[in-house]
């Protein structure tokens, strides 16, 4: 079996858990016997036998893929429409309804609505995900498979160091962007109000945006109560300050399945996240979940989590990419099987 990658956006442009998503998964296939490529769309001559597009195809190149023989998987985040509220989906599944019956199907053709129904399979990273590609694009129930994200081996416990309590030392952590939508400078501003120490690591998309300017202003002014230090790429390093932090922290807008939070859960650190529906749907009761609002309000949640996160559940050992990889064979193989 030879499977074909194709992702539209060059991740030269934007670091981030979609671009580590799909070279993991690409590297952990490979390691059990997947061929896997990138699609090069100007060779003729490449063959293969399922195409797994990365964001949302049009429906003439999925139409296209099947004409040529290949079945066509699709994984998309929806970030955005996941993290909206119940009034704000349910007019934007209106506007959606309304554009289908009033608009030329040549308007609405370009913004894919249709590829749910047409590709073969489609993976959603949280059950949330999955609930959402069914009720706002009509994907067939049977077609969506809920596949989350894995973890690299390096961030796992030992077996034998699991039911031990760690020593922890004073820092929360923060792994994320420096962006807006992760809300880092909001989460140092509650840390100082709250007066708990919180090591944020990090890099922004770039160096001269006004939010990340802002963001490093504060670390000055926070004596030593916000530690920054910029981005870390050792990830057995990174392992090993999840490990020992008193706890980890992600109190940003939008997400669709935190890679972060899932390193930090493999290595056994309490979890304090946005009160959203990944989350939830991901982590249940094992995580501590904080209402999006204000410095003062954050704070207070940052200050009871950071007092209690001895007495904190963990959170159930998420997968490794090998064992995703396995599950994604899995649907590749049914696929071929069903071959028209």
């Amino acid at each position: 079996m030879k499977v074909l990658f194709d992702h539209p956006n060059p991740f030269l442009l934007a670091h981030g858990g979609f671009q580590i998503q799909i070279e993991q998964t690409k590297k952990a296939l490979e390691e059990i016997g997947v061929q896997v490529d990138w699609l090069r769309w100007w060779d003729a001559d490449q063959t293969g036998e399922i195409i797994h597009y990365f964001g949302r195809p049009s429906a003439a190149y999925i139409n296209y893929a099947h004409q040529k023989g290949f079945k066509v998987v699709m994984s998309e985040l929806l970030t955005g429409l996941g993290s909206r509220s119940d009034k704000q989906r349910w007019a934007q599944k209106l506007l959606m309804t309304a554009a289908r019956a009033l608009l030329p199907a040549s308007f609405t053709a370009k913004l894919s609505w249709d590829a749910y129904q047409l590709v073969d399979s489609a993976i959603a990273l949280t059950a949330w995900e999955k609930n959402l590609m069914v009720e706002m694009f009509e994907a067939p129930s049977e077609k969506v498979h809920v596949l989350p994200n894995g973890v690299e081996e390096v961030f796992f416990l030992k077996p034998e160091t699991r039911n031990l309590k760690p020593e922890r030392n004073k820092w929360l952590i923060c792994t994320a962007t420096i962006t807006e939508r992760k809300r880092v400078m909001e989460l140092a501003e509650a840390a100082l109000l709250a007066k708990v120490p919180v090591w944020i690591i990090g890099k922004p998309y770039s160096e001269s945006d006004p939010y990340y300017l802002r963001f490093l202003d504060l670390v000055k002014k926070s004596s030593n109560l916000i530690r920054y230090e910029g981005g870390i790429s050792d990830r057995s390093r990174l392992a090993e300050i999840y490990k020992s932090a008193r706890g980890f922290v992600l109190l940003s807008t939008m997400e669709s399945l935190s890679l972060s939070a899932l390193e930090a859960a493999a290595s056994g650190c309490p979890l304090l996240l946005s009160d959203l529906p990944w989350a939830k749907s991901t982590f249940g009761s094992s995580a501590t979940y904080c209402p999006i609002s204000s410095a003062i309000l954050s704070g207070q949640s940052l200050k009871s989590f950071y007092e209690q996160s001895f007495d904190c559940s963990t959170a159930p050992q998420p997968l490794t990419w090998t064992e995703i990889a396995g599950q994604l064979s899995d649907i590749y193989r049914s696929e071929t099987r069903v071959r028209s």
